[in-house]
């Protein structure tokens, strides 16, 4: 690979808004998932506080045209503008946009659709706004580049998935620099209900709602979370070059079942050898899991790195027990919480999983993500 940079990371989370907010709650034990009620029952959820949608809302008034556009955007447009500024990019500057989702306008295409039954009659703008590229769309016209503008769903790994596809723009000389990323917004009634369907959200009571990384669980724990999270990939290393892209790796699992992957994670097997293959295994330091909080979920990642790291472990984290599962943007929420690992040379411990040592120093971090489908993304990110 050619040397490719990360220049800015930001986003806009459970966690907070800025990367000192976040770095913060990393630091507590306490994760940021309530009960939310929805129309036909109540459920955990980790939710954007309502200070930061503050600045959500300012954005939606910032502009008439910014009025009808759903929350996925917004979140996207928020993280990228900061994200931008921080990296000393330009309005006009040629830059590419990739930012994905799973689900998209999920919020808006409900109400359009419900308005749809009850009337028989679509709202005008039902389509340009719930489409899945709209939101690299509006981030173009928010930001005003000129480079390519790229949305897609890949799942659950779709954010790592965009991150994939700025370096191969990159690694081919078609584009210097690549704002990627992800964001969801999928905190709706029929959403949450698809997931009880599959019988793998959290019934949960007392203590953490989300058991993501606890291997002695007995039920599923899934929750969901709301976000956005982007970064700023340059061609070569310079100054703002806050990390290394030192290697990435992708695959696909033939399907057994709808939704989970094989008891030992083929998929993240393939993936994580291809990201460290021009490495020692021995190098890597820490390894942010995708970590759902699902038995199979959670078993199988774990058995994997076990299968390709053999009895060196590195140090195991994940983030889902703090903020629930983004969906399309948690790959690249994982992703930050290894860019801020390095920056402040601290492993961030799960409260209850099994207590890990300490990493000397962090150097290496590989940041996974997989989604329906056996879709697995590793990235190795170096300082």
């Amino acid at each position: 690979m050619k040397p490719i940079s990360i220049s800015a990371f930001a986003s806009i989370s459970p966690l907070g808004k800025t990367s000192e907010e976040v770095w913060n709650s990393y630091l507590d034990n306490e994760h940021r998932i309530t009960k939310r009620d929805f129309k036909n029952f109540s459920e955990w959820t980790a939710n954007i506080s309502d200070e930061d949608k503050k600045h959500i809302e300012d954005i939606r008034n910032s502009d008439n045209k910014y009025k009808n556009l759903d929350d996925t955007v917004l979140f996207a447009i928020y993280a990228s503008r900061k994200a931008m500024l921080d990296a000393n990019w330009k309005e006009g500057d040629d830059f590419g946009i990739n930012i994905g989702s799973s689900r998209g306008a999920t919020a808006l295409f409900e109400k359009y659709h419900q308005e749809f039954l009850q009337t028989g009659i679509s709202s005008t703008l039902s389509s340009p706004t719930t489409t899945l590229g709209n939101i690299s769309s509006w981030i173009a016209h928010d930001l005003k580049s000129s480079g390519p503008e790229i949305s897609h769903s890949i799942t659950c790994s779709t954010a790592l998935h965009s991150l994939l596809n700025g370096v191969a723009w990159i690694q081919a000389g078609m584009c210097d620099k690549f704002l990627v990323g992800g964001s969801e917004a999928p905190l709706t009634d029929f959403t949450i209900a698809q997931m009880k369907a599959l019988k793998v959200y959290s019934k949960e009571t007392e203590g953490n709602p989300c058991k993501a990384f606890d291997l002695e669980k007995t039920k599923n724990t899934m929750v969901l979370g709301e976000g956005a999270a982007v970064v700023c990939l340059e061609k070569d290393i310079s100054e703002r070059t806050i990390a290394k892209v030192e290697g990435i790796g992708y695959a696909t699992e033939v399907l057994k079942h709808n939704t989970s992957v094989t008891a030992d994670a083929e998929c993240f097997q393939k993936s994580m050898k291809m990201a460290c293959k021009h490495i020692n295994l021995e190098d890597v330091d820490a390894v942010v899991m995708h970590a759902p909080g699902t038995i199979k979920g959670d078993s199988s990642e774990v058995n994997a790195i076990k299968k390709v790291f053999g009895e060196k472990t590195p140090f195991l984290t994940t983030n889902k027990w703090k903020i629930g599962h983004t969906f399309g943007a948690s790959g690249l929420l994982n992703l930050e919480l290894g860019l801020l690992m390095l920056q402040h040379q601290k492993a961030i411990e799960v409260p209850f999983a099994e207590k890990q040592n300490q990493p000397k120093q962090l150097n290496k971090i590989l940041v996974n993500a997989v989604g329906f489908g056996g879709n697995a993304v590793s990235v190795l990110i170096s300082k």
